[in-house]
């Protein structure tokens, strides 16, 4: 056998396993999810205790294939929107993990990340190529990296602050009538978990400002301008803008209530249209788009 040969019956194996791999996240994923919707209905604490440790097996699986990813490549594993979905569901799935060890036997959270983490592989593995493709000529920039990085760590804290907001605006009314809950949320500590919305928006908002002007040197790296209002760059515009009035809205009390949790959801839904929303929508309806390399 060639050293050709050998080479691509290596990749062939790789890619093989990669996807078995990525499979197996996906199934991960949906156990946790199944756990935490049983933790919902019947309001104990084991399933959704259950349902963490599997999303931390599922984190650590995940950590080992975007490795294998990586090592094929051998380049930074987010190049193609099959890569990106599945770096946006590890990443989501971390920064929940990380958020949720302050809290004590509350788990109503983690049920948002863990669909979105399983919905994003499964759209990748379903409708999307795994092939490894060499990296094209306009993200090879030294802004790429730094770009995606900031850009999707920013996306990964606000679907943590959106899902806590959700929890929040479920939770208080039936507190407020004096209903107890059985999901460790309780008068006196539903404050101080709504608190970490906030704080994960506030700690998200610089990223996504740098992760905008580092898409902006990528642009003028790689296409000669630094703003053309492209679909994907006005869509993070509209994300920066409704994010920025949600933190604005905390500090103004007569929005601080349920206006403020309106702007968070709002941003969280602008934010899935940037990030996948609007190359679909380009590419459906035909507008020019300088990023639909990604599709």
């Amino acid at each position: 056998m060639s050293n050709l040969e050998t080479l691509l019956s290596r990749d062939a194996f790789l890619l093989s396993v990669d996807i078995r791999l990525f499979w197996f996240v996906a199934l991960i994923y949906g156990a946790s999810l199944v756990l935490y919707i049983i933790h919902l209905v019947t309001k104990k604490t084991g399933p959704g205790k259950l349902a963490t440790n599997i999303l931390w097996f599922g984190v650590i699986t995940h950590a080992g294939l975007i490795l294998l990813r990586t090592f094929e490549g051998q380049r930074a594993p987010f190049q193609t929107l099959y890569e990106s979905l599945s770096w946006f569901a590890w990443s989501a799935a971390v920064t929940y993990l990380y958020v949720e060890r302050k809290w004590k036997d509350i788990y109503l959270s983690g049920i948002l990340v863990a669909a979105l983490s399983m919905g994003a592989c499964l759209y990748a593995l379903l409708t999307r190529s795994p092939a490894v493709e060499p990296l094209s000529p306009p993200l090879q920039s030294w802004w790429f990296e730094w770009h995606v990085v900031l850009a999707f760590l920013s996306y990964a804290v606000f679907v943590v602050s959106c899902s806590i907001e959700i929890v929040y605006l479920a939770i208080k009314p039936s507190l407020k009538k004096g209903l107890g809950t059985d999901f460790g949320i309780n008068m006196d500590n539903l404050e101080s978990f709504h608190a970490q919305s906030f704080r994960l928006a506030l700690f998200g908002f610089p990223l996504l400002t740098f992760g905008i002007f580092s898409g902006a040197a990528w642009a003028n790296e790689a296409w000669g301008r630094y703003w053309g209002w492209d679909p994907k760059e006005t869509w993070s515009l509209i994300t920066w803008t409704v994010f920025a009035m949600y933190l604005h809205s905390v500090s103004i009390p007569k929005w601080r209530g349920m206006p403020a949790s309106i702007f968070n959801i709002l941003g969280f839904i602008c934010m899935i249209m940037t990030f996948i929303g609007v190359n679909w929508v380009a590419k459906l309806l035909g507008i020019p788009s300088l990023h639909l390399y990604a599709m």
